[in-house]
């Protein structure tokens, strides 16, 4: 099978001014009168490119993808000025209301789905289906497996890297110790640890593990280890640890198409579970040899395949 829709050129591209100063960077491709599809990036840190619309039929739907705030081309760059799930969640309405969209797909992978969910709950009118990848729930054990030694069982060497770049009187509290030293370090210091968080991160994410040997620090590098962090060492802003779980009875007539690498150490295939078994309504789909990236073929098979699926209906 062909590697999704590829070179799906722009439409327009916009910056949409938001609540406390920051400025959305919007990107729309595909069918104007197409059926609406929203590509929500992971992270939190992450930001969108050209793959991001590998997973839809141009000539079937109008797809929007947005740079979250403080991340890639939204301004400004790195802001951590209410930066929450629920002020991402406001985001995502102002670009439905800008564009004029009466309801649309979401469309999300990580904490993509994480960010979904949490939308779908406060606006459920506005969402017709869910589409989510490598599920993350935003739980206190979530983070911890990613971060405080779970993944680590599976890769001891590079894991060992990352926690020791933090001073031993820090490595007990990972989270904590590293946006410690994020915001109270030089700039040097809370670039060379967002690299070091982004290193261990992205190389869980391929089903052959990919860990970054480059000494070069990108804007990704410190946007996703920088927001990360952030949301993190924070519980994700939300006084409940299981809020999403906990009230999905606001989204229970929402079909949801629940993908999940069976070999993903990113984000366990438990939550897959954990979300299947309390929406109804969902279809899961475990995926047997895939891992958390949704691009390598037999993740980006599956999602293309529930996309076409869906456009026929």
């Amino acid at each position: 099978m062909a590697p999704g829709y590829t070179n799906v050129p722009l439409n327009r591209q916009l910056h949409l001014d938001v609540s406390d100063g920051h400025s959305l960077y919007i990107e729309e491709r595909g069918n104007p009168e197409g059926q609406p599809v929203l590509f929500l990036h992971g992270g939190p840190g992450g930001s969108i490119s050209d793959k991001s619309f590998q997973f839809f039929n141009p000539e079937a739907y109008r797809i929007i993808a947005f740079d979250q705030r403080g991340t890639g081309q939204s301004r400004p760059f790195l802001s951590l000025k209410n930066n929450t799930v629920d002020a991402s969640v406001e985001d995502i309405e102002a670009i439905r209301q800008h564009l004029n969209i009466h309801e649309w797909i979401l469309f999300g992978g990580s904490y993509g789905s994480t960010l979904a969910l949490a939308y779908a709950i406060k606006y459920p009118k506005s969402v017709q289906h869910m589409v989510l990848r490598g599920i993350f729930l935003g739980r206190q054990e979530d983070i911890d497996w990613l971060f405080e030694g779970g993944a680590g069982n599976f890769y001891p060497e590079e894991f060992r890297k990352f926690k020791h770049f933090l001073p031993e009187k820090k490595q007990k509290r990972i989270v904590k110790g590293y946006y410690e030293v994020m915001m109270n370090g030089d700039i040097s210091m809370r670039n060379e640890a967002s690299k070091a968080w982004a290193d261990w991160e992205s190389g869980l994410t391929t089903i052959i593990p990919k860990f970054n040997q480059d000494s070069k620090i990108t804007h990704g590098d410190l946007s996703l280890g920088l927001l990360e962090a952030h949301y993190f060492a924070h519980q994700m802003f939300w006084e409940d640890d299981n809020y999403l779980l906990n009230n999905l009875a606001e989204i229970a007539d929402i079909p949801i198409d629940i993908v999940h690498g069976r070999l993903d150490v990113d984000c366990r295939v438990k939550g897959a579970y954990d979300l299947r078994e309390v929406h109804l309504l969902s279809q899961l789909h475990i995926v047997e040899g895939g891992a958390h990236s949704p691009f390598e073929p037999v993740m980006m098979e599956k999602l293309v395949s529930i996309m076409d699926r869906l456009a026929r209906n």
